[in-house]
């Protein structure tokens, strides 16, 4: 193959400004492609990142209740159709084992048990309803991290202190320090100590979250010493939903995933996805047809080059292997230089493309295996598109050709 390396770069050497379009071409359909794939990649974790920053990755509840058929005398009459019961509140069925099997259970990275329920907070005229949460803070702060969060206080949850949202505490007229009320359907009564405040970002939340002591919720809600669900959080956020169903298989109770529940945001994710897919193919078909032809140009203008070369004793397959090598060359160095502009390009976007927090948007790089899939894409396109010049210089008549 010595021979053929030696004509194809003394080839590319002699039309250097061909060979540096071509280059060009090459390292910015490159750049694109890893930019496009990193940045629509690092904004969807971003997105679920923010996301999941008020739930947890999966939550295990009891089944719902469901109605059944009563047994009837023959001669009674029975109804059509069956009414749907409506949900109590209720606990999980020996919580603690179960609780102690998801400890256990493969990807799952954190376990809290969680009661809650709806309630009434008040203080002086003001009332307000809200979501009350019964929690384990030491475990709670696993799953959701408030402490991350908090505008005012501290995230002190303990026996006669309270953490609410800023939304609620402004609604309320309450600072840290303050006390609230809080009263629940189920007769519960308990005064609390506002010891911080949190901004979760989502001001549904900030307006009903109210974080209690675990025990101090059970009392409040009637559940003396159950849990109505069990919050999960997993090392892969997308591999929730699969997860989940482990869960309900082993334990026949309901696990919803964040994938469940937030079904538009996965909607998407995969418009997102297959958009950049169909960027991605375009890109890839126009650098082919750049670098096609660019090299059919070439074999037009070494002619006589190639005819001597023929004349000479090169066969047709070293002629077309000759060609074949200009466009892996091409190919291998477009993805090195087109890798590199595109770590450039997201270093520069992560400084660019910031949320309303100041925080970047894009949190990751390009990685490994997308350097790897790039260098791979423009080496099979660089020989994929040498493939019809290459034939065409492998079938050129040498005699025809010296004479141009």
């Amino acid at each position: 193959m010595r021979f053929e390396w030696i004509v194809a770069t003394r080839f590319l050497r002699e039309g250097r400004m061909q060979t540096a379009l071509i280059l060009g071409g090459t390292a910015v359909g490159v750049a694109v492609i890893l930019f496009i794939t990193a940045l629509i990649n690092s904004l969807q974790v971003s997105l679920a990142t923010r996301t999941l920053n008020t739930q947890a990755h999966i939550v295990v509840r009891p089944p719902d209740d469901a109605a059944s058929r009563a047994l009837a005398p023959a001669d009674a009459s029975v109804a059509a159709r069956v009414e749907a019961r409506a949900q109590r509140l209720r606990s999980i069925d020996q919580w603690e084992a179960v609780f102690r099997r998801l400890e256990g259970t493969a990807r799952v990275t954190a376990v809290s048990p969680v009661v809650s329920g709806s309630g009434t907070a008040l203080r002086g005229n003001a009332n307000r309803a809200i979501a009350l949460f019964g929690i384990e803070p030491e475990r709670y702060v696993r799953i959701v991290k408030i402490t991350d969060f908090m505008v005012a206080g501290e995230f002190r949850v303990s026996p006669g202190n309270a953490v609410i949202g800023v939304e609620l505490a402004a609604d309320l007229g309450a600072t840290v320090g303050d006390r609230i009320r809080v009263t629940t359907p189920e007769g519960g009564n308990d005064v609390f100590l506002v010891t911080g405040l949190f901004d979760l970002g989502v001001k549904d939340v900030n307006k009903r979250w109210a974080l209690v002591p675990l025990k101090t919720a059970q009392a409040l809600l009637a559940l003396p010493g159950g849990v109505t669900n069990v919050d999960l959080t997993v090392d892969d956020i997308f591999a929730a939903e699969e997860v989940a169903r482990l869960i309900e298989g082993g334990t026949g109770l309901k696990a919803e995933s964040w994938m469940a529940i937030n079904t538009q945001l996965l909607a998407a994710f995969d418009n997102q996805t297959m958009t950049t897919r169909v960027i991605r193919a375009f890109v890839v078909l126009i650098v082919a047809l750049g670098i096609a032809s660019v090299l059919v140009v070439s074999v037009v203008q070494k002619q006589k080059e190639i005819g001597i070369l023929r004349a000479m004793g090169a066969s047709p397959g070293r002629i077309m292997r000759v060609f074949l090598i200009q466009g892996a060359i091409v190919g291998t160095a477009g993805a090195v230089v087109g890798s590199a502009v595109a770590a450039a390009m997201v270093a520069v976007a992560k400084r660019v493309l910031l949320a309303e927090d100041g925080t970047p948007l894009i949190t990751g790089g390009i990685e490994p295996y997308m350097l790897a899939g790039g260098a791979l894409v423009a080496l099979a396109t660089g020989l994929l598109a040498a493939v019809a010049p290459a034939r065409r210089a492998a079938k050129l008549d040498p005699v025809q050709a010296i004479r141009g």
